[in-house]
């Protein structure tokens, strides 16, 4: 069962109304942004990650309108796409500066971006010589200009002799050795441009060190982040000193930037004398995975309404649909979480369905046929999957909707 969240009972009262009161002729299910928790997230974030530029991830947006928003602000410099074909379509919609997070095989895109001058806006991500391989099958080993690209280098933690390892499974580049080595293969190929270097530490930027409920597992948590985090500034600079002598020594140019970060790590990272820029996202919309963070409390900005469609007796409603369930492993956490009214919960066998969702706790039988109930997702940009548009909210009214990727028809993944 996914714990109810605590909102002091006034100004969830208060809050819910204000709610209501804005989005009374909307029909539900419908998903909304408040705009000014939004911008104080942001807010928060440039604060955290001062005095480097936030390089904005897309996936964790999923709504053009709004990345066009954030990055037309103080802070935010670039975007850091999912992958190759949504960072063509960016492109074509007049971004730039555009970093794709995860290695491509879309031989197609490959060749899309060879042919136009894209090329010279967007960098790909690559983590060995058989990525190399590929990107030059499709756009041919001298291209009209070189392929941007940059390396990403595992920062998963390794301990006692690497027996024991923390951290996302990303990059096969672990060591300063072979980051170098990647380097020299890279500069070596007539096609290709090596313009920066990121190493995303998945264990501290997305793992909440305050879990609800869970003392012991919170120290554990904060006791490997320390250490992780002790461990990987270091390899991190010796990595990209590595690469900058590698590249140096071929006579080709330095690297333009260096990237890492979370939304979870953006102070800790951006620390780091040899980033030069951090990335994050999901602090914007403020989802239900980072409340279990002690350093910052982000503001709920994106969330959904459902309307209550039965009453299968006392002390619960059932709402339609609702079965949102974040990506990841599959454990409670994932689920969306009841925001408003407060004091619900979900049931612990049947929690967010594809048709229905039953609700428990205080005051549920106050709801009636036709009432709202206010969910937070899990995690982010998911969300927009789910929806075609997202209404924005400022203050107490609804001053727009902006259509999410879906919307526009697309969808990457």
């Amino acid at each position: 069962m996914a714990d109810a969240e605590y909102v002091p009972p006034r100004m969830a009262d208060a809050e819910y109304a204000r709610l209501e009161r804005a989005t009374a002729e909307l029909r539900a299910p419908f998903a909304l942004v408040d705009l000014d928790a939004l911008w104080q997230n942001a807010a928060d974030m440039r604060r955290r990650a001062a005095p480097k530029p936030i390089r904005l991830a897309s996936k964790s947006l999923r709504c053009r309108a709004l990345q066009e928003r954030v990055l037309a602000g103080d802070g935010f410099r670039g975007t850091l796409a999912f992958t190759l074909p949504e960072a063509l379509w960016l492109h074509a919609c007049g971004f730039d500066d555009i970093l794709v997070a995860y290695p491509t095989a879309d031989s197609h895109a490959l060749r899309a971006l060879a042919s136009t001058p894209t090329a010279e806006s967007v960098t790909l991500m690559v983590d060995g010589a058989e990525g190399l391989d590929l990107i030059e099958r499709a756009v041919g080993s001298a291209p009209p200009m070189p392929v941007r690209v940059c390396i990403d280098v595992d920062a998963s933690w390794r301990a006692l002799g690497g027996r024991v390892r923390v951290g996302a499974r990303r990059s096969p580049v672990h060591m300063p050795a072979q980051a170098a080595a990647l380097a020299r293969e890279i500069v070596a190929r007539d096609g290709l441009k090596l313009v920066g270097v990121m190493v995303y530490e998945a264990q501290i930027a997305g793992v909440g060190d305050a879990p609800p409920g869970r003392p012991l597992r919170g120290l554990a948590i904060r006791g490997m982040q320390l250490l992780s985090a002790r461990e990987l500034a270091g390899r991190r600079a010796a990595a990209v000193a590595a690469v900058q002598e590698a590249i140096a020594a071929h006579g080709a140019p330095p690297l333009e930037f260096v990237n890492g970060g979370g939304t979870g790590s953006l102070e800790r990272t951006a620390a780091e004398r040899c980033v030069t820029e951090v990335s994050a996202g999901s602090g914007l919309y403020g989802p239900t995975l980072f409340d279990a963070y002690r350093a910052f409390t982000p503001q709920p900005a994106a969330m959904f309404a459902l309307p209550v469609v039965r009453r299968p007796g006392p002390g619960v409603v059932t709402a339609l649909g609702g079965g949102y369930l974040a990506s990841g492993p599959a454990d409670s956490g994932r689920l969306p979480r009841p925001h408003l009214p407060a004091g619900l919960r979900l049931e612990r066998l049947e929690g967010a369905g594809e048709v229905q969702t039953p609700l428990f706790g205080r005051g549920v039988d106050s709801l009636a046929i036709g009432n709202r109930v206010y969910f937070r997702h899990a995690k982010a940009g998911e969300l927009c999957e789910r929806f075609n548009s997202l209404h924005l909210l400022v203050g107490g009214r609804i001053v727009d909707e902006v259509p999410t990727y879906r919307g526009e028809g697309r969808c990457f993944l």
